[in-house]
Formats: C-alpha cells, sequence, structure tokens
C-alpha cells in the first residue's frame, strides 16, 4: 500500500509518501511546498491545490491521510489553516483518492509513543523509521508520520470492518444511539 501523508499550512505544507508491505515501511518521497506570503489568499491556495496534485500524480498512492484541524487559540489562524486544509482536500479528491484523518495526538502516540511529543522526537522517529540518512525538514516529518499512523491504523481497521456483519445493527437502535445485538 502506497501512503500519501499531508501536513497542510497556508505557509508551509508537508507531503510524505511512504510504502507499507505488512509491518516493513519504505521511504518514497517527502519535502515542503513553500507558499509565497506575498500572493493574496487565493493564490496561495492554488499553489497549494496545484502542487499536491502533482505530488499526486508523480507518486501514485493508493491512499492519503492528514491531520485533523484543531482549534487553535486564534480564531483568524484556525480559518487560514482550514483554508489551506480544504485546498488539500480538494486536490485529492480531484485525483481520486480517499482521504483518512488523524488527530495530532493519534499521529504523535503512533510514531513516538508519546501523544505530546516535540517536534525534534517526531523527526527522530521518522528517520529512524524510515531508515532515513538524514532528518527530514519538520514539514515532511509530520506528513511522513501522518502516514506511518495510517500503515500502523489501516489494518486494524480493514480486520474490523471485515469482521463487522454487514447491517447487523440495523433497526436495533435503542436510547441513547446505542445499538443492541
Amino acid at each position: 500500500m502506497r501512503i500519501l501523508g499531508i501536513d497542510p499550512g497556508l505557509r508551509r505544507t508537508g507531503f510524505g509518501v511512504i510504502e507499507a508491505q505488512g509491518a516493513t515501511l519504505r521511504y518514497v518521497a517527502g519535502g515542503t511546498i513553500v507558499v509565497p506570503a506575498d500572493q493574496p489568499l487565493s493564490e496561495r491556495l492554488k499553489v497549494i491545490l496545484d502542487n499536491l496534485r502533482e505530488v499526486a500524480r508523480d507518486t501514485q498512492p493508493d491512499v492519503t491521510c492528514m491531520e485533523k484541524v484543531f482549534v487553535n487559540t486564534n480564531p483568524s489562524s484556525t480559518l487560514l489553516l482550514g483554508q489551506a486544509r480544504g485546498a488539500a482536500l480538494c486536490a485529492l479528491a480531484d485525483c481520486g483518492l480517499l482521504v483518512h484523518e488523524y488527530t495530532a495526538l493519534q499521529i504523535k502516540k503512533s510514531v513516538v509513543g508519546n501523544g505530546h511529543a516535540a517536534k525534534e522526537q517526531v523527526q527522530t522517529m521518522v528517520r529512524h523509521l524510515l531508515s532515513l540518512n538524514g532528518t527530514p525538514s519538520p514539514d515532511a516529518a509530520d506528513a511522513l508520520a501522518c502516514a506511518i499512523c495510517h500503515a500502523h491504523f489501516a489494518p486494524l481497521t480493514e480486520r474490523l470492518s471485515t469482521h463487522a456483519a454487514p447491517g447487523s445493527a440495523r433497526g436495533r437502535r435503542i436510547r441513547g444511539g446505542r445499538y443492541i445485538a
């Protein structure tokens, strides 16, 4: 399975592509899309859209993943990040790719073992897990960490979905939205 991880940002958008075969992870590509800050917002979003389309076209991932947005202390920054994320989602959807989302806590816990790890710890573990010769940039490392997180979660999610009987809970909903067997 080839996984494209995205770390969206309006100034810098990280991307990372890995191949996962069982427990074996292999680095394919990674980098940062630097968005010129002196351009109007619409042009900056177009830079993200066009570049991620190109990355997806060049690397041919089977699936993509991205960090979920959290509410920042600054609402304006949160809105801008949401717009950058929207441009990334549109690029991936335009390429016909399914996007999985993970929280920063899930990503860090999956890669470092600590959901509150520092960026440097994430970079170090990504370098170690992918046997890289050098340390990736913070944005690329975050994107690669997201891809690694998906590589860890995907097999479990797939097993759970194949073992659940389709439609078994239909029509048996009780109070509180819970289902009974």
